[in-house]
């Protein structure tokens, strides 16, 4: 990580002098840039690693450069209120923001322009700012916070999060909002089906992006699957890309006549070095791992993918649809954790929900997406097409 002066930043009346330094973790996106857009920052402790500050906010429709900005001028303020003096580190998974901070790259983009000078102020009233890319995955925080912001934003809400270290009295804890309110006009309607089985899933281990088929047993399910949607009112075919997938999804197009098309977001979890592997041989082999893993979605396998990393790009997924087929109804065949992930995000429950939910092969979910933001879950882990 190279951390160079950024600007104004640099310097400033305090010259440096507080002995207290602090780093800035900060990171914004949009969905579709532009498009549902939202920002994350916090502010540590450098010597303890203490998280002092968070802040986060949806801001409407933005491109990713306009929300990762704001997040940064966000973390600045933020850090600026903590300590005026502090010496701060800014870490940023953005290369544009911390070369155009740094003073290397030129702003070219006008909307830019203003953003950069109101992060050179922000960093003006600190003792002295620098600059630094740190790889996605070492900002997780922000890049989750962002997320949540970015949530929100798809939603239509407008949405802020708030906790920080400063003098004087503390804020007053915001009025609780409403945990659900009625949904208006048509949703979109997902059917979530589970592929057909395959040779590792009859023997319950770990199957991930690897291309695995369908057992004949598996095609059979996918067959009795695609009679129970025959006239289902299907306006579109939506598949992972892997194979057990595909030809569950071709069994269906066969019967409604529709095309299908692939949507990468659906893809099953990477488990690295647990694909092919019973949950207890990859206990036995990596324990102090897999606890970590249990414990923590932001935790991936050895050389594999996380929860937490999954659920970003199927939250992608999902906005793609929302915008493709509006107050239409569209299969998607997919697997375990995508289609968890999406009756999480519709039940707004937590992450360790992914725990507390059985899925079938071969079986049927449902749920309703609101254009106005509920959601409502219709059928879960439905099976009855496989009864004979």
């Amino acid at each position: 990580m190279n951390a160079v002066a950024g600007g104004r930043g640099g310097s400033s009346p305090h010259n440096g002098r507080s002995s207290r330094k602090l780093v800035v973790e900060a990171d914004g996106g949009s969905r579709g840039n532009p498009g549902p857009a939202g920002y994350g920052a916090l502010v540590r402790d450098a010597l303890t690693g203490e998280v002092l500050a968070e802040v986060a906010e949806s801001i409407g429709h933005a491109t990713n450069n306009v929300a990762e900005y704001r997040g940064l001028i966000a973390g600045l303020t933020a850090a600026a209120r903590i300590d005026p003096s502090a010496r701060v580190e800014v870490r940023m998974d953005s290369k544009l923001v911390v070369e155009q901070m740094s003073g290397r790259w030129k702003i070219k983009h006008p909307d830019m322009v203003p953003l950069a000078l109101q992060a050179r102020d922000a960093a003006g009233g600190l003792g002295s700012v620098s600059y630094g890319w740190i790889p996605r995955n070492r900002n997780a925080h922000a890049d989750r916070l962002a997320n949540e912001a970015m949530d929100a934003a798809a939603r239509g809400e407008h949405w802020v999060r708030k906790i920080e270290e400063t003098p004087g009295e503390p804020e007053p804890p915001p009025a609780p909002a409403p945990a659900w309110s009625p949904p208006t006009g048509t949703p979109m309607t997902t059917l979530l089906l589970r592929h057909g089985e395959t040779p590792l899933s009859a023997e319950k281990r770990f199957a991930g992006t690897g291309d695995i088929p369908l057992t004949a047993n598996g095609v059979a399910q996918a067959r009795a699957a695609a009679l129970a949607l025959k006239d289902g009112g299907l306006d579109a075919i939506i598949t992972s890309p892997l194979s057990r997938c595909r030809d569950t999804a071709a069994e269906i197009a066969v019967v409604t006549g529709l095309d299908v098309r692939v949507e990468n977001g659906f893809r099953e979890t990477d488990f690295g070095e647990w694909e092919g592997l019973t949950f207890a041989e990859a206990s036995k082999a990596w324990p102090a791992e897999v606890k970590a893993w249990l414990a923590d979605p932001e935790v991936a396998p050895p050389g594999g993918e996380s929860f937490a990393a999954v659920a970003r790009r199927v939250r992608t997924a999902l906005d793609k649809l929302k915008v493709r087929y509006r107050e239409q109804t569209v299969l998607v065949v997919s697997h375990v954790t995508p289609i968890k992930l999406l009756i999480k995000d519709a039940l707004d429950a937590p992450m360790t929900a992914l725990y507390r939910m059985h899925l079938d092969v071969s079986a049927l979910s449902s749920i309703d997406w609101y254009a106005d933001g509920p959601a409502t879950l219709r059928a879960f882990n439905d099976v009855h097409h496989l009864e004979t």
